[in-house]
């Protein structure tokens, strides 16, 4: 390759992965509008939140199910193309529920859009993955990416809720999704002929019976780490409201939200320098020991110390999804890492409509100490699951470098 030639490909890279970043911002903030809006939306329609939160299962529902086949069509037919219909798809979907005339035709309208948000985890982490070569840095500035998304959905959302209205805070994502889609089609090549050129081969071949019983705790961590998630971004605005600031306006209630989800974003860019220095298993078992004592502390705590512990909490859910995505990424090979990502992003986020059931269920029982002392529950789950999952890998490791020939 001529040095203009790979000059031309790395910027190509970086446009990629620039594109992907922002997608990653995207999605996680067109799923959390309505979960801010819905304390709002109250006074609205004269209902209470616990029915009114439940209508937001459709999105949430649709973005699990329908990861499965936006991995499949990403492999077979183009990850490009389907990273396009996710910026076009999402920006109509939300200008649907910012037109809804009702409850139904909302619903209607998020479930649209759980369908096309569903498309970046899948196919935008393998595209990452490809372009990046799985780097730490990388990865956690793009799971740093998804955490703003995160934290700026309350406060942003909020702030256009209170000062325009409700359905503003739907409008403006909308054009800005729509612009973005369209520039990048424009910017980004075709790849439709890349199918049959990536590797099928995993940088760790394992056997049926180790790959089954690797990727079955997978699964345990993505469905548990998927209830810890959710239940603290979607019940997040308002633990906020009843735990902190009670009775004060929307824009405050959204921007104390932000404050925590923040930490989030700076655990992510520690654990991305941290997996130069440790092995990526290692530090996975840590973040989740501390996100199963966050969460038990926020279970106890209200006030300043809710909002730390809700913070420790949230660090350290954000933290694994790095240290996760690279474990993954090393025993599964890259023709076939868009479906292994949308079997992991499948039973991670249907559990977001378990999660909605579970907030609305447990907080009319016994409020927000009831809802997070059952999250503290699943996260020691989680921590179990990973502590198993590293006593695995180590003696998989170390199967591997015994069969290395000596120099």
């Amino acid at each position: 390759m001529t040095p203009a030639a790979a000059m031309t490909d790395d910027a190509a890279r970086l446009r990629s992965i620039s594109f992907l970043n922002i997608a990653h911002g995207f999605d996680h903030f067109v799923l959390l509008i309505y979960p801010t809006v819905v304390i709002g939306l109250e006074a609205v329609y004269s209902r209470p939140y616990s029915e009114l939160i439940v209508l937001s299962s459709a999105a949430f529902l649709a973005f699990g199910i329908f990861s499965l086949p936006a991995g499949w069509l990403a492999d077979r037919w183009s990850r490009r193309n389907m990273m396009g219909a996710f910026y076009l798809g999402c920006g109509v979907s939300l200008i649907a529920v910012a037109l809804a005339p009702n409850l139904i035709v909302l619903s209607v309208a998020m479930f649209a859009l759980g369908i096309f948000a569903a498309i970046y985890h899948p196919v935008g982490m393998a595209m990452l993955i490809e372009a990046s070569g799985a780097k730490g840095r990388t990865l956690a500035f793009n799971g740093v990416c998804g955490n703003l998304g995160v934290s700026l959905a309350a406060g942003v959302s909020g702030a256009l809720a209170y000062w325009i209205s409700w359905r503003s805070a739907f409008y403006v994502p909308a054009v800005l999704l729509l612009v973005t889609g369209v520039v990048y089609l424009r910017m980004t090549p075709d790849d439709r002929h890349h199918a049959s050129k990536r590797q099928s081969k995993p940088a760790i071949a394992l056997t049926p019976k180790l790959m089954a019983m690797l990727f079955g705790l997978f699964l345990i961590i993505a469905l548990s780490a998927g209830l810890v998630f959710n239940v603290l971004t979607i019940a997040l605005p308002k633990i906020v409201d009843e735990g902190m600031v009670k009775d004060v306006p929307l824009v405050l209630v959204g921007s104390v939200a932000t404050a925590v989800l923040l930490c989030g974003a700076l655990a992510q860019l520690a654990i991305g320098r941290l997996v130069e220095w440790f092995a990526p298993h290692y530090l996975f078992a840590v973040v989740t020991a501390l996100g199963f004592l966050g969460n038990l502390w926020a279970s106890y705590a209200d006030g300043i110390p809710l909002m730390i512990a809700l913070a420790i909490a949230i660090a350290a859910i954000y933290a694994q999804v790095t240290v996760n995505d690279m474990i993954l990424a090393r025993y599964t090979a890259d023709a076939w890492r868009g479906r292994v990502y949308a079997v992991r992003y499948f039973t991670l986020f249907i559990s977001s409509a378990i999660a909605i059931g579970m907030i609305a269920f447990l907080h009319k029982t016994g409020g927000f100490g009831l809802v997070l002392g059952a999250n503290a529950a699943v996260a020691f789950l989680m921590f179990l699951s990973t502590v198993a999952l590293v006593v695995m890998i180590v003696n998989i490791e170390g199967r591997q470098v015994e069969m290395q020939p000596a120099e």
